[in-house]
């Protein structure tokens, strides 16, 4: 039997981009989705196969997935746990993965349902939507109990079961309200895993700023009690409310602190050297700043103005940081050129625009190329509303066909 191992499953394509007033377009979402795959991340949540307007996205990556490009990270959408958005999902996309999410809690059920489903009802629901995603081909399913925290732990239990029985790979424990602590999530994922065998997600949320603590002490409950865990995570820490576990905050605890190094088993393709680019990526996707002092990425992470500090860094660095900046990737490229720059953008000339794609090393074999693939560039520049990084355009110039469609939003 293999040692059981701690995967990530990164949600900011499904949650991240729930953050209040924040969003991606389509071409970053698809960015987000490669860096991930560079990072070495098992599985991206990356976007609900139900909505019309993400239909062309999620074909555009699932093409780029079957093309090798996006491999061997698994794409994975989120549905309600039903039989009809499970069809839905089949009928308007090829998606192979799903998580279906249904709540679970006595106050979810009283107050979202409304004495419309029982708990009773809610484990005939669910089992008849993973059966379904089964027939229809799905190659992995898994079942969120959305508040978790808040669920009684013997109907817990009953429901991650009868999901298993009915064929699903995991059952994903949902801090919904971050209200969990690291002592009481690690009790109750430990029992929940022991009782049901399965391997255990482990969703939170930051709403009291132990989101990373509560995940990696859920992860090792259900290490302890023999299974693979899955911790689920957004880039900077980006979702609702409060934010989501931050992954390179979460894969550092793992990989350094005292009780986890050496002792737990995190996802060998797991690659720390790409975290640094997708960071930057993701801050200037989203517009928002990394803040100086944000694990591993900050400004101030590698910073030291204490005497007594510097004097040892000086001496020593190990004196006073755990992990070295290069394990992390870190260097400081810059998003758009300064002192004399052609930008891309909407109202862009060929020439220019030639000039652009010649520093990044890529060639047109005619001007009537470099004008389809810089129409493409006006299209990403609209929508985007900000200049292409380098990385994006290189995404354009590669991959034109799937870039229509993810510049396309209706089906």
């Amino acid at each position: 039997m293999s040692e059981p191992t701690i995967y990530i499953i990164d949600v900011t394509n499904r949650d991240g981009v729930q953050t209040a007033r924040l969003g991606l377009a389509k071409l970053e979402k698809t960015m987000i989705n490669l860096y991930l795959n560079e990072l070495g991340v098992f599985q991206s949540e990356f976007g609900f196969p139900t909505t019309h307007h993400e239909t062309n996205y999620i074909a555009a990556n699932l093409e780029l997935a079957d093309l090798g490009v996006l491999a061997p990270v698994r794409l994975e959408g989120w549905v309600r746990g039903i039989a009809s958005d499970v069809e839905q999902a089949r009928a308007m996309t090829h998606v192979k993965h799903l998580n279906l999410s249904m709540s679970t809690s006595e106050q979810m059920i009283q107050s979202k349902f409304q004495g419309v489903r029982t708990r009773a009802d809610i484990i005939e629901v669910v089992k008849a939507a993973v059966g379904r995603a089964r027939d229809l081909g799905c190659l992995s399913v898994g079942v969120n109990a959305e508040d978790a925290s808040r669920t009684d732990m013997a109907f817990l239990c009953r429901f991650a079961a009868a999901a298993r029985d009915a064929g699903a790979d995991r059952v994903r424990y949902c801090d919904t309200l971050g209200c969990d602590d690291p002592f009481t999530i690690y009790d109750r994922i430990r029992r929940l895993a022991a009782e049901t065998g399965m391997p255990i997600e482990v969703h939170c949320h930051d709403d009291l700023g132990m989101a990373v603590a509560c995940s990696i002490a859920g992860a090792k409950g259900a290490v302890d009690a023999g299974v693979d865990a899955y911790v689920n995570t957004c880039v900077n820490g980006m979702g609702e409310r409060a934010g989501n576990a931050d992954l390179l905050s979460v894969i550092l605890a793992v990989k350094k602190s005292a009780g986890y190094a050496g002792r737990y088993r995190l996802d060998p393709r797991i690659d720390l050297s790409k975290i640094w680019r997708l960071a930057k990526y993701a801050a200037y996707a989203f517009r928002v700043p990394i803040p100086m002092n944000q694990v591993g990425v900050g400004a101030n992470a590698f910073a030291h103005a204490s005497g007594i500090h510097a004097d040892g860094v000086l001496k020593d660095r190990h004196n006073y940081e755990l992990y070295d900046f290069e394990e992390l990737g870190r260097g400081e490229p810059e998003i758009v050129e300064t002192g004399r720059q052609i930008v891309v953008g909407e109202y862009s000339g060929v020439k220019g625009f030639r000039n652009v794609y010649e520093k990044l090393e890529i060639e047109f074999r005619s001007d009537e190329e470099a004008r389809e693939i810089l129409e493409l560039a006006r299209y990403a520049n609209v929508l985007k509303q900000k200049p292409l990084v380098s990385d994006e355009l290189r995404f354009i110039a590669r991959h034109p066909r799937q870039t229509r469609k993810l510049l396309t939003l209706a089906p």
